[in-house]
């Protein structure tokens, strides 16, 4: 079987995944999220932009986008006959879908992250996290696959199976095909920055990491959506993303299970790393699909230079 790092551009998703030797049952998952997403965009340029009149698991009012996204990706994962249980930001529980679930697939997802900003013309992002067997609330080094599509200018989607970090590019027929195998973060400083949270809130280790950031160059670049500022990182091979903990919020504001574990799968294939300010991501230990964690993600130096600065002045 060819081996990623050798296959021509414009190779479309399922054949690449199958010559490059993946396990049949995870192809059938990252290629049933990968077809819910054309139904998303659908959804995103034509759909309702307003209230759901309902609420998720956190008390945030759903928008319609949110609830249709969130069933679009549900109804493949339940009928793909590979997945074992389902975790949706969307949703308070974890959804059991078969108890024979030591060989299938557990997946925590956030169907459109940045969905707010939508009404605005901004782009947003689904983000998917995969584990193998019965149970998602795991450390996230034990991911076998992650991944995010991002719908911008482009709809691009990025997937790792531990084997290195692909992009593929939607194309006119509504296909993904490769555009980017192997991507690989540059060494050095951030030269591009993207701080989340309210500037008055952090902490004195977070702000003389910002100070430290900016004194050595770094421009700021900032969305306000957690997929396209992932994106931007990892496209431009640098920089940082910060959500830190807050002196209102100790524990930031992203989801470990849906946000934070995927992207630090990704990063850290892609050469980079990922860390709460304290330690790694991906060796947190889950208790319940609420949690939250500060983040610090991008480039290994900048990273690093985060935890010094959090180490030394809190």
């Amino acid at each position: 079987m060819r081996q990623a790092g050798s296959t021509p551009l414009h190779v479309d998703l399922r054949r690449y995944l199958r010559e490059t030797d993946e396990d049949r049952d995870l192809t059938r998952v990252i290629c049933e999220v990968a077809d819910a997403t054309k139904y998303i965009i659908n959804a995103i340029r034509t759909g309702d932009l307003g209230m759901a009149g309902t609420s998720n698991l956190y008390g945030e009012e759903q928008l319609a986008l949110d609830v249709l996204s969130d069933r679009i990706i549900r109804k493949r994962l339940i009928h793909s006959g590979v997945v074992s249980c389902i975790a949706s930001e969307e949703s308070g529980e974890i959804q059991q879908i078969d108890p024979d679930c030591e060989q299938k697939y557990a997946v925590a997802y956030d169907p459109l992250d940045g969905s707010s900003l939508v009404d605005v013309n901004l782009a947003v992002g689904t983000i998917v996290s995969i584990y193998k067997g019965c149970d998602v609330l795991r450390p996230g080094r034990e991911q076998v696959a992650a991944m995010y599509i991002l719908y911008g200018p482009r709809t691009t989607l990025v997937y790792s199976t531990g084997r290195g970090v692909h992009e593929f590019a939607m194309n006119s027929l509504m296909e993904y095909t490769l555009n980017h195998e192997n991507i690989q973060m540059s060494n050095g400083a951030a030269k591009i920055y993207s701080p989340g949270g309210q500037r008055s809130k952090y902490s004195s280790g977070t702000e003389e990491f910002a100070r430290q950031l900016e004194a050595g160059g770094a421009k700021l670049r900032y969305s306000g959506g957690f997929v396209p500022d992932i994106n931007q990182v990892l496209m431009k091979r640098n920089g940082v993303f910060m959500y830190p903990h807050l002196k209102n919020a100790p524990d930031g504001k992203l989801r470990v299970l849906y946000e934070l574990n995927p992207m630090a799968f990704l990063i850290e294939q892609a050469g980079g790393a990922a860390s709460t300010g304290k330690g790694r991501i991906l060796d947190l230990q889950p208790r319940s699909i609420e949690d939250r964690a500060p983040i610090f993600i991008g480039s290994k130096e900048s990273v690093a230079l985060a935890e010094r600065c959090i180490s030394e002045a809190g």
